[in-house]
């Protein structure tokens, strides 16, 4: 808990739209606080869609205002927790009730001494900030309890603000507390800048925590991308010879329009369009181009993803090459994407550029091949190498396609300057989630205009 203060509490992160405002002038309640259990009573089941959800009791928002607020005299609600609100104040407290000069508190003996930790004890209001400390053991049973009182999502969130706030990145090359946390994007990133100073006996720990993050996300993704782009590689090949179930009636029809025959109401189809069956050889290219920058973290994991997926695409072959001012091609390791993450280095500087140039170099087909540059395209290397690549990899016939960041974290920090000069080139950069990407890759493959987000 916070200190006894004069000043208005900070809150801890807000967002529950559904509370009433008890003091009208608190701000709205945590999205956190909002998934703890109350401990008086079970959760209700979900009202049916034509049921009006019935009012919050006071009781019910004084608590909930008391668990965003933090305690102390200034919060206003006067509430005393016990049981298994105090143990999740504590976790909270632990996390966001810290301030610049406290070097945290043992939340072991805070977590014990209230009564906390396991959901079942009998805690009382707590007197001073709690913390982390450095102690591995500690962090380890915080994780577990913010497990126990909080959906998978928005313990992600508390890990992520944990290893920001109290700089717990280190405490991620012992095991025992990898083996503790909720698997997440973010934290494959941390763990892949924190790569070299790994001690032999995190390392295997740290690649199943890397290896459940790439499955989960290829199982998300895998079978949707497939299916997109497969259709998108069948509908690119034409012929004019097509079986009957092959033809594109849209396209026969459009250009058979001067054999209308107004008196019958129809068209001649003269000449047939339809979709040439599938080659079994490469008939495209793709290759993706990935800035390993420090801010590009999790752009480099769902990378490195849908690259082993096109990978599985026989029908395209696929590059991956890395980069900051070096450049490194991991093609040869896309049957494996956490081989691929281990190959990375996040961090360092970036030279475009000189990673682009690597790609074109091996580019044979350029009408047939697409490349795919995901950074923020923050240039440490030559000013004007970037736009000239692009044009002349554009004149020679290759679809390039810009993301600022493959996430679902929306628009990064990125070089506006750079992003208008490649628009001005035809080649418009935008921000692309990963369940955007399939879409994205299919319009290009198809040579069609991107279906860019709005922003």
């Amino acid at each position: 808990m916070a200190p006894t203060t004069s000043a208005a509490p900070t809150p801890r992160p807000s967002g529950d739209p559904s509370m009433s405002d008890p003091t009208a002038s608190a701000p709205a309640p945590s999205a956190l606080v909002a998934s703890a259990p109350t401990a008086s009573a079970p959760a209700a089941s979900a009202p049916a869609p034509s049921t009006p959800t019935p009012p919050v009791p006071a009781d019910e928002r004084l608590r909930r205002w008391r668990l965003v607020l933090g305690g102390g005299d200034a919060d206003g609600t006067g509430r005393v927790l016990t049981g298994t609100d105090a143990a999740v104040d504590g976790a909270l407290a632990a996390l966001y009730d810290r301030h610049p000069d406290d070097h945290g508190h043992d939340y072991d003996r805070d977590r014990t001494s209230t009564g906390t930790g396991t959901g079942t004890g009998t805690g009382t209001e707590r007197s001073r900030t709690a913390g982390l400390g450095a102690s591995v053991p500690s962090v380890v049973r915080w994780l577990g309890d913010i497990r126990a009182y909080f959906p998978a999502p928005v313990v992600q969130v508390m890990q992520r603000d944990a290893i920001d706030r109290l700089g717990l990145a280190t405490l991620l090359l012992e095991p025992e507390m990898l083996a503790a946390v909720e698997p997440d994007v973010h934290l494959v990133g941390t763990l892949l800048s924190l790569r070299d100073a790994m001690p032999e006996t995190t390392r295997e720990t740290a690649r199943a925590v890397v290896r459940k993050v790439a499955d989960d996300l290829e199982r998300r993704l895998a079978a949707r991308t497939r299916a997109t782009l497969t259709g998108a590689l069948d509908r690119s090949a034409r012929t004019s010879r097509p079986r009957h179930r092959d033809i594109d009636w849209d396209r026969t029809i459009r250009a058979n329009l001067k054999n209308h025959l107004p008196e019958h109401r129809t068209v001649v189809p003269e000449r047939l369009v339809g979709h040439a069956r599938a080659a079994r050889g490469v008939r495209k290219e793709v290759v993706l181009c990935v800035d390993q920058s420090g801010s590009m973290a999790a752009s480099v994991v769902h990378a490195a993803v849908f690259a082993a997926v096109l990978a599985s695409l026989r029908t395209i072959a696929t590059r991956l090459v890395v980069f900051d001012t070096a450049v490194a091609d991991l093609t040869d390791r896309l049957d494996d994407p956490v081989d691929v993450l281990f190959g990375t280095r996040l961090g360092g500087g970036t030279d475009i550029d000189r990673a682009l140039a690597h790609c074109q170099a091996g580019i044979t087909r350029p009408a047939d091949t697409v490349v795919v540059l995901i950074s923020d395209l923050y240039e440490g290397g030559a000013r004007d190498g970037l736009t000239k690549r692009v044009a002349a990899m554009k004149a020679s016939g290759t679809q390039v396609v810009v993301l600022l960041a493959l996430s679902d974290e929306g628009t990064p920090a990125y070089d506006r300057d750079r992003a208008a000069a490649l628009a001005a080139l035809g080649v418009p950069a935008f921000a692309c989630t990963p369940d955007l990407f399939p879409e994205i890759m299919a319009a290009a493959l198809e040579k069609r205009p991107l279906p860019i987000p709005a922003d």
